[in-house]
């Protein structure tokens, strides 16, 4: 609390109409002890002995009147009286104390900004440690005002400070404090708080005095004039200027002083005006929320906004006024972050937490215009208040949408002829909307009275035959109205204190709900037959409860399982209950009598779970946007979160079967039903859970409720129509209308989760791993998630510790090749990968599955998949040591792969050849088949960068005139410009050339042509020229053998051709690089020169030729001075 040094201003001007200075003259103002005899407070003297009368009526009036109305009330009150009145004013309990020095009762959160996350640093601690070890001093009361020193001791890096702790309180609410500490926070200081407990657990220990009106009432002039000069004495230099300016104005017969009647004192209490709360420093909370909000949710603000949600709940459960006043100041706050008006120009939606910021202030607003002790006005005040932040413009919609959405489903279903017409126009729901349609609603019903104040309201005499009954057969109390607003109801009852009333209503909801649940089951049963030939239905749900802005299921199972925490501080309910209650007891979540509405053996937590369950398997359409999709999600989590926390019995296991048994047959109300709509809330998340839960029990219902769940109907192209005998017919509600899932990946995921729970849950039972199998075939669509259950499969069927399971791997096996037929024409980062594991998964099948993924490839892989990978792998050596297969079982599985290998090369060549020549090495056949394919190919399909490789290869493998062949192939694909003297094929040129020259004179001969054909680049050609001057054509043959001969002549065929070629690409290339050249290159370009003359020099009339070539570019090129002479320089 931001505490001020200065005293706050009185509260009211105090006189004493008709008062007589003679009836007091003479008496002192005299001080005693606030206890006084015989009144030690609450009861906690040492003698037993009762209240006086006295006490008894000072402490009701203290906590209801304002001590003015006891003045204008009595004449005159006897000082006793007032004294026992001023003495009960104050605070008797330290709860209200911590609530407004820590975020929590408990004093376990962490402080405000800026305070350590010691516990030991909360003020509330710190106060009660500095009370502890005597650091409060001085302490005096003074009417309605408390002051006192509290001193903090002294640390190594901090001198000892004094406090000077000024206290103001009326009807039992400290109203004002100022403390000399300086701290500026949203709670009061430690000082604060350690002078508040002094005189709450040491009233005997305190001074009291009267008002000092009542004081100055009892002197005379003479006493008066004394008392005002020794106070001016003291405090001259503070208090001298006022007190002239003062004399003055009082001295002054017109002056505004004069006009009133009376005189302020800020120790008289409280006058008729004045509103009766605790301290709040409004500024400071605006403060606070201004900066936590500035952060953006760093440094843990979201944690600090949320922890101010939570003291706002904490007031409203305490009926403090101050929850709504600071709930206020914090909307204030949210509705000016300028973040709103930005995300809103820039079409941007808002952070996850910061939207579930809002979505909490808006669940607090609903809790507070539902107060059912709230007034008209007050209620009045707050729908002007809610009206006005709903019509700015920049205020956030419930849907967490900015208009780039399609409209809500609700408004999107057909209606009529002219039921869209409007869509554009409606307008959208913001997070205050609800409040506000709230505001509208009351607790006048007396049927509602009866049930949130009676625990013996009954009609046993009734029978149950209408739709809206207000008593089920049972002659219990029923309550129809919109779910999440009952709810809502039942959270507002919470909320403000009222844990009885809000047990009973919950209880009123669940056994509408059972109810409700069992008239469906019967009507859907009746009509199945026509429902099902007709395959529509009519929609029943709307709006989810689970996701929904108000978290209706949330509310019944939290205030059906927090029972036995419930904190009854004996405050009397709305509405008179007469019934007497019984001490309370919080064992198995039995805190109130209200369980005469439970059947026998049932508990609180079987109702909180069985409405879980409920609310989970409801049938409910997808909401419009990615906030209240993922809204869905996460709710749905939450709950399940919460049910995972609960131990099942032989009660709850009860509930569970009862509610799957609804869930399979409860058509169109059910999300599990034989009739669900397209766009319909997926249950896999939920299916999981209750598939874990009933196994061990009940494995025949367990399975049937997650096969069911298992669809995804949201993904199929069109609904399946005329199949009646299937479980999972279609009903498409809006046909026309492609959904937006945001979540759609999420989802996915969860339907492969409970696909993989399944699988292992099956593993052994061949019959359930076939039926779970057709369903992950059927309802999943995402390879990838078939890929992990494939592998999830795997993993289960060949775990270390037992013998692999060969049903679960056939499982496995068959998920993977669906996953290579999906993948197969469309792109895949992990397609490989996949390629790789079927082969590993087929494998650990056995031979016979190896060998018909080989014989059906062409529907599983691509040609390079099935001979790099596939039938690669196949006849390596590590899997056949793996299948420990003889030599007959080998040639089989090696025919496949040749054949295989052959069939792939003949389909794509470019890709497959060389595989499927190696595959083929062993086969003689098989591979002059392969080589075959690749001559065919080579003059159309194939690349020479693929030839050159394949001839490569031929020539390792002791063919070198194939080599040769396909070498003279792949050169007729190839082109090298003068430029490209880099290009990576110029190492196969040189190899094909070199090839030829080892092979004899003609070879090299007949490739020469080609050469020349195919490249331009001058140093390639003078690097070819050169190597097949240094020996004699098949000098070296391949074999080793040495042969004699002469060097072939540069004059004549084919090098004469080579020669020539290569020095007219000598001439066009110096041509085409004189063109564009620069300074920075002549260097490099005399150095070309120089080169070109190496080449030129092999000719018989190189030398002339060459001179010829330099006068010709001194000629033509005159104009580059330098250059020229530096050619003249190096070539003359």
């Amino acid at each position: 609390m931001a505490e001020r040094v200065q005293q706050p201003p009185a509260k009211r001007l105090c006189c004493r109409p008709g008062y007589n200075p003679t009836c007091r003259q003479g008496q002192r103002a005299g001080g005693t002890a606030c206890g006084g005899p015989g009144t030690a407070q609450g009861g906690s003297g040492k003698t037993q002995s009762p209240e006086s009368l006295l006490d008894i009526a000072a402490r009701k009036v203290a906590e209801k009147w304002p001590f003015q109305r006891v003045e204008e009330r009595f004449e005159r009150i006897p000082e006793p009286v007032q004294r026992r009145i001023v003495y009960w004013s104050f605070p008797r309990s330290e709860r209200e104390i911590c609530m407004y020095s820590s975020f929590n009762t408990g004093g376990e959160e962490s402080g405000a900004a800026g305070e350590n996350s010691d516990e030991t640093r909360l003020p509330f601690r710190r106060g009660i440690a500095l009370l502890e070890s005597g650091c409060v001093d001085n302490v005096l009361q003074v009417g309605f005002h408390l002051s006192g020193t509290v001193t903090e001791p002294a640390t190594p890096s901090e001198p000892e400070i004094v406090c000077n702790v000024a206290i103001s309180f009326d009807r039992c609410k400290i109203t004002s404090v100022t403390c000399g500490c300086g701290n500026k926070d949203i709670f009061y200081c430690a000082h604060v708080v350690a002078l508040s407990l002094y005189r709450i657990r040491k009233p005997d220990q305190v001074k009291l005095h009267l008002p000092i009106s009542e004081t100055l009432f009892q002197m005379n002039r003479d006493q008066l004039q004394k008392f005002v000069q020794y106070l001016i004495t003291v405090h001259h230099t503070e208090v001298l200027p006022t007190a002239q300016k003062l004399a003055d104005e009082i001295l002054s017969q017109n002056s505004e002083i004069n006009q009133v009647h009376g005189a302020p004192d800020p120790t008289a209490g409280a006058s008729i005006d004045d509103e009766n709360c605790w301290h709040l420093d409004e500024e400071q909370v605006q403060e606070q929320v201004k900066l936590f909000l500035s952060q953006g949710g760093y440094h843990g603000s979201g944690k600090q906004l949320n922890l101010l949600f939570a003291k706002v709940r904490e007031m409203l459960k305490m009926r403090d006024s101050n929850g709504a006043r600071m709930l206020t100041l914090i909307t204030e706050q949210f509705m000016a972050d300028p973040r709103l008006s930005l995300w809103r120009q820039q079409g941007t939606t808002m952070t996850d937490k910061y939207r579930q910021l809002w979505d909490e202030l808006g669940a607090l607003w609903m809790c507070i215009v539902l107060n059912p002790h709230c007034k008209a006005e007050q209620k009045a005040a707050w729908l002007r208040q809610l009206k006005k932040w709903n019509s700015v413009d920049v205020c956030p919609w419930e849907d967490g949408n900015h208009g780039n959405e399609l409209p809500n489903l609700t408004n999107a279903l057909p209606q009529g002829a002219h039921a869209n017409q409007d869509l554009a126009n409606r307008p959208h729901r913001t997070v205050f909307t609800r409040a506000i349609e709230a505001c509208d609603l009351h607790w006048q019903d007396s049927h509602l009275q009866h049930i949130i104040s009676n625990d013996l309201y009954t009609n046993y005499c009734y029978h149950d035959n209408t739709e809206n009954s207000l008593f089920d057969s049972r002659g219990w109390p029923l309550w129809h109205e919109h779910v999440p607003t009952a709810c809502a109801r039942v959270d507002a009852l919470r909320s403000h204190g009222y844990p009885r009333e809000a047990l009973r209503l919950a209880i009123s909801i669940v056994n509408t709900l059972r109810r409700q649940q069992q008239k469906q089951l019967e009507h859907f049963r009746a009509h199945k037959k026509e429902l099902l030939q007709k395959g529509v239905t009519s929609i029943t749900n709307l709006e989810g409860w689970v996701g929904h802005p108000l978290d209706p299921i949330g509310t019944l199972f939290s205030t059906l399982t927090e029972t036995g925490r419930g904190d009854d501080d004996g405050s009397p309910g709305f509405l008179d209950f007469s019934d007497a209650m019984g001490p309370a007891k919080c064992s198995d979540f039995q805190l109130f009598p209200v369980q005469r509405f439970l059947e026998e053996g049932e508990s609180y937590l079987a109702l909180a779970v069985e409405m879980a369950l409920v609310g989970l398997g409801q049938q409910r359409i997808m909401p419009d946007g990615l906030y209240a999709q993922e809204k869905v999600c996460r709710n749905e989590e939450q709950l399940i979160a919460k049910l995972l926390e609960v131990d099942l019995n032989d009660t709850l296991v009860k509930i569970f079967r009862k509610q799957a048994v609804f869930l399979l047959e409860g058509g169109p109300y059910s999300g599990l039903g034989e009739l669900i709509y397209r766009e319909s809330v997926p249950m896999h998340t939920f299916a999981k859970y209750l598939f874990t839960s009933l196994l061990p029990h009940d494995a025949e219902l367990a399975y049937k409720i997650a096969l069911r769940a298992m669809r995804l109907p949201v993904l199929e192209s069109t609904a399946p129509t005329g199949d009646m005998s299937r479980p999972h017919h279609i009903v498409s509600v809006v046909p026309n209308r492609y959904p937006r899932w945001f979540t759609l990946s999420h989802i996915e995921s969860q339907q492969c989760e409970l696909a993989s729970t399944m699988l292992t849950a099956a593993k052994g039972d061949g019959r359930r791993l076939e039926t779970v199998l057709e369903s992950i075939q059927k309802n999943i669509h995402s390879s990838s998630h078939i890929f992990k259950l494939a592998q999830d499969a795997f993993k289960i069927a060949t775990l270390m510790d037992s013998l692999p399971d060969i049903t679960l791997l056939k499982v496995s096996l068959e998920l993977g090749l669906q996953v290579m037929r999906m993948t197969l024409s469309t792109l895949n980062w992990r397609r490989r990968e996949m390629v790789r594991w079927l082969v590993t998964c087929a494998t650990e099948v056995g031979v016979f599955a190896l060998d018909s993924i080989m014989q059906s490839w062409f529907t599983l892989f691509t040609p390079t998949e099935a001979t790099s990978i596939v039938a690669t792998t196949v006849m390596s050596n590590s899997t056949i040591v793996r299948l420990h297969l003889d030599c007959h079982q080998q040639e089989n599985l090696a025919s496949s792969a040749r054949t295989l290998a052959l069939q792939c090369a003949m389909k794509d060549p470019q890709n497959c050849a060389l595989s499927a020549l190696t595959l083929c090495e062993k086969d003689h056949i098989a591979f002059e088949t392969a080589y075959q394919i690749v001559l065919d190919a080579a003059t159309t399909g194939m690349s020479y960068t693929q030839l050159f490789t394949i001839a490569r290869y031929m020539e390792h493998r002791g063919y070198p005139m194939r080599a040769y062949k396909l070498a003279t192939l792949a050169m007729t694909h190839l082109n090298l410009s003068y430029n490209q003297d880099t290009h990576p094929a110029i190492n196969d040129v040189l190899w094909a050339c070199a090839l030829s020259h080892s092979l004899g004179k003609n070879e090299l001969a007949a490739i020469i042509p080609l050469v020349v054909k195919s490249v331009k680049c001058a140093t390639v050609l003078s690097d070819i020229l050169r190597r097949c001057t240094l020996t004699t054509p098949g000098m070296v043959a391949l074999h080793g053998r040495r042969n004699s001969g002469k060097l072939m002549s540069l004059d004549k065929a084919p090098l004469r051709q080579l020669l020539d070629a290569t020095i007219g690409a000598y001439i066009n290339t110096t041509h085409s690089r004189l063109t564009h050249i620069s300074p920075r290159h002549y260097s490099e370009f005399i150095e070309f020169l120089g080169k070109a003359r190496e080449t030129f020099l092999m000719a018989h009339d190189g030398h002339i030729q060459f001179r010829q070539f330099i006068d010709n570019l001194k000629q033509i090129y005159k104009g580059k001075k330098k250059l020229m002479m530096l050619v003249r320089e190096r070539f003359g």
